[in-house]
């Protein structure tokens, strides 16, 4: 198949065709660049926090604020525009074209990938101040809400869940994030459902009843932050695998075409015409095809991401083929780490972050 890319979009797919093309990859994966529902971009400078298994995620706050304390207060020490640009980057590396960040409006990178933040914020039914208010106020309209909710395998998590529809008075779109205490009946009251399996197993050892609630609500797939899992966004897809609550269609649509549905980022999610030319394309593990090959898949696999037709991530064995289609601005705005060639300067933002 050819992609044709112009500009920032797809123009046309179309059959292969004998003409050398531009750019021609042989026994490759070719998918829309990925989209994370979940993540804290300003959080990923942080180690796993978490000293044993917790009821619910309060009782996850007060025992990380104590207990590493030192470690908490050293990550802050790190300004936070370093701290979101590393959130970004590691987005970028793991495939995430768009990613939406959870927290307060951050001042966001231009020319990577896409943050979407066209949502109204709220942190939690326990940990949100007047959250009641914020979530009715009159001219609050025409955006979704996004909040954790059911974060725990106690009743206090159910029970916050009951609160907060029972105090949506007029009845505001609202895409929920872990839903692991979350029933059937709750499900349907809400446009979305943010899953994160890894983040629920580390601090919960449970997650979400995905297979019983996917009948009543859309799902979404996010990573979370890397206090809660790890960097490396493909194991936590595995996970999510092996969790066998979804097929492997269902589960593929988690990261594109649900997100994109549900967040009105109608322009992404499909490789179609008048789609964003956003594009991962990757070498597959030898020896698998379809689904296992797209789910097998790692960071070093990854040979090109486009975002809006432009590269920023390219895997060195493709560097000459590159420079000969005329891209030769490749060779000046790159930086090469290992293999791979990324958009920017990575490796000063890691000596950077070092320095505090």
């Amino acid at each position: 198949m050819d992609i044709l890319v112009e500009g920032d979009s797809i123009v046309a797919l179309r059959a292969a065709t004998a003409n050398r093309q531009l750019l021609s990859f042989d026994g490759l994966l070719v998918f829309p660049g990925l989209i994370n529902s979940h993540d804290h971009l300003d959080f990923n400078c942080y180690p796993l926090l978490g000293n044993r298994i917790y009821t619910n995620y309060r009782d996850w706050g007060r025992d990380i604020h104590t207990v590493n304390k030192v470690t908490i207060d050293a990550v802050l020490q790190i300004p936070q525009h370093l701290r979101v640009l590393w959130g970004v980057y590691k987005n970028l590396l793991n495939g995430f074209t768009t990613v939406v960040n959870h927290g307060e409006r951050l001042n966001v990178p231009a020319g990577l990938i896409t943050v979407f933040q066209d949502c109204h914020c709220l942190h939690s039914v326990g940990f949100e101040r007047n959250w009641k208010w914020k979530l009715n106020r009159p001219l609050r309209v025409n955006l979704p809400f996004a909040l954790h909710a059911g974060e725990g395998t106690d009743t206090l998590a159910q029970n916050e869940i009951h609160r907060l529809l029972r105090w949506n008075l007029f009845k505001r779109p609202v895409v929920a994030i872990h839903g692991v205490a979350m029933t059937e009946e709750q499900a349907g009251h809400f446009e979305g459902l943010v899953w994160c399996p890894a983040s629920n197993y580390f601090l919960l050892d449970r997650t979400a009843p995905i297979g019983k609630l996917k009948q009543h609500v859309p799902i979404l797939f996010g990573t979370d932050s890397t206090l809660t899992a790890e960097w490396n966004s493909w194991p936590q897809i595995r996970q999510a695998r092996r969790e066998e609550a979804i097929s492997d269609k269902e589960l593929l649509a988690t990261l594109t075409t649900t997100p994109a549905a549900v967040w009105k980022l109608t322009d992404r999610g499909t490789i179609a015409a008048g789609k964003c030319a956003d594009l991962v394309i990757a070498r597959p593990k030898p020896g698998l095809t379809g689904m296992d090959a797209f789910f097998s898949l790692d960071p070093e696999d990854l040979m090109l991401v486009l975002h809006k037709g432009h590269i920023l991530l390219f895997d060195a064995s493709i560097r000459d083929m590159l420079m000969e289609a005329g891209m030769g601005d490749l060779h000046f705005d790159f930086t090469r780490c290992g293999s791979k060639y990324v958009v920017g300067d990575l490796p000063g933002l890691m000596s950077e972050i070092k320095r505090y």
